[in-house]
């Protein structure tokens, strides 16, 4: 038998496994901790549900994903839109360093996913799906390559990197406090700072409007037009992949700061973030149910050990050049716990990794300042040309 959901039911369904994971985060400590999104918790088990079914012979769900292009492009074209350059210079040195890191650290990994992928004998974008798409690039990264890569031919690219991001995810939950407990006592290390005193990237407490709202969909959809069709012609013109979501990211990007300079309160981030959180909830909603678990029973052992030197490494990379680049003190310290949170996972590990830290051994405003905006702004911009460079050369 088989089960044949349409558009509207499809995403119907990715909406409602969104509301059931978020549920489910809200009730289960262990996942609140390790800060496993709401989206992957839901989209996962209904994939083992349709697996199940799919084994026994009871039935087979097909699902019509073809909107999960758009909201994927909605997602990251608001990413683009909220990297503001001026923020740099809220960070100075520390903030060039940390993020100049983040990019080699991009590249150490697609090395490490590509290397250990060709000795176990299997497709070099495989490894790099458990390389900087996964582990730096997060569930979001992961669920918008891995499906480019799998228009390209390259089965179970998705499902490989949603399972890296998960991993990753738990082990960047993990390796961050005592890699920090380490360094503290190794050298130490005492907070400069009596207080502890986060940092508002975008501090706006006026309501959303629907005036306000129309400018920022207008803002949104401007890039996703141009940046696609940009990216449609590089591509035609190089035979260079480029997929259109990294056009939209790269001209919103440039929409931000040339509207920085213009007209700065034409962007309200309140509701570009608002309409980010949404689109890319759904869009990895709808990433993860339609993952065919079966397919990647084969490399669930080499995803595992490329995992695991990916982890061994960040420690290592972490504790023992990025901590003394940024100054081998307290702070420093602190941030190297930001670093193997979104290093491994996202921004959330990054400050549940950081909170932790501080709560135990007192406050950093600078790391504050610094990984948030690096993680949750800059690190793009290094990354994704890493990313779609690595495509190309292994394609």
């Amino acid at each position: 038998m088989t089960l044949a959901l349409n558009q509207v039911n499809t995403i119907f369904l990715a909406v409602a496994l969104l509301v059931l994971g978020t549920y489910l985060v809200k009730k289960a400590g262990f996942l609140q901790k390790f800060c496993i999104p709401a989206p992957v918790v839901g989209g996962l088990l209904f994939a083992i549900v349709a697996t199940t079914l799919k084994a026994t012979g009871i039935m087979e769900i097909k699902l019509d994903t073809s909107l999960q292009s758009l909201f994927m492009l909605t997602f990251f074209t608001t990413v683009g839109l909220g990297a503001s350059f001026k923020l740099i210079k809220l960070g100075g040195k520390l903030l060039v360093i940390y993020w100049i890191a983040c990019g080699v650290l991009a590249l150490a990994q697609n090395v490490i996913g590509v290397s250990l992928a060709s000795a176990f004998g299997i497709h070099p974008l495989i490894g790099m799906m458990a390389g900087a798409v996964s582990m730096e690039g997060g569930h979001g990264a992961a669920g918008a390559f891995g499906q480019t890569l799998e228009e390209m031919g390259i089965q179970s690219a998705l499902a490989i990197g949603i399972a890296a991001a998960t991993f990753g995810l738990v082990a960047g939950g993990l390796v961050g406090g005592p890699t920090v407990k380490y360094l503290v006592t190794k050298y130490d290390l005492k907070p400069t700072e009596t207080d502890e005193t986060t940092v508002t990237l975008e501090e706006n407490t006026q309501p959303i409007t629907t005036n306000t709202f129309f400018i920022q969909v207008l803002l949104i959809t401007f890039c996703m037009a141009l940046g696609t069709y940009l990216g449609e012609l590089f591509s035609d013109a190089t035979g260079f992949v480029l997929p259109g979501y990294v056009g939209a990211m790269f001209v919103a990007v440039i929409v931000r700061n040339l509207t920085d300079k213009i007209k700065p309160e034409a962007i309200d981030m309140k509701s570009i973030n608002l309409i980010g959180d949404v689109t890319l909830g759904i869009f990895l909603s709808m990433a993860l149910m339609s993952i065919k678990l079966w397919e990647v029973a084969d490399l669930a052992l080499p995803m595992l050990v490329i995992v695991f030197v990916q982890v061994v490494f960040i420690v290592l990379f972490g504790a023992l050049v990025l901590f003394r680049l940024l100054g081998k003190n307290y702070d420093a310290a602190v941030m190297v716990a930001g670093f193997t949170g979104h290093g491994l996972g996202a921004t959330p590990n990054a400050m549940a990794n950081m909170a932790a830290v501080t709560a135990r051994f007192g406050p950093s405003r600078k790391a504050y300042l610094v990984v948030p905006i690096v993680g949750a702004f800059l690190i793009d911009v290094f990354g994704m040309p890493i990313i779609i460079t690595t495509i190309n050369l292994f394609k």
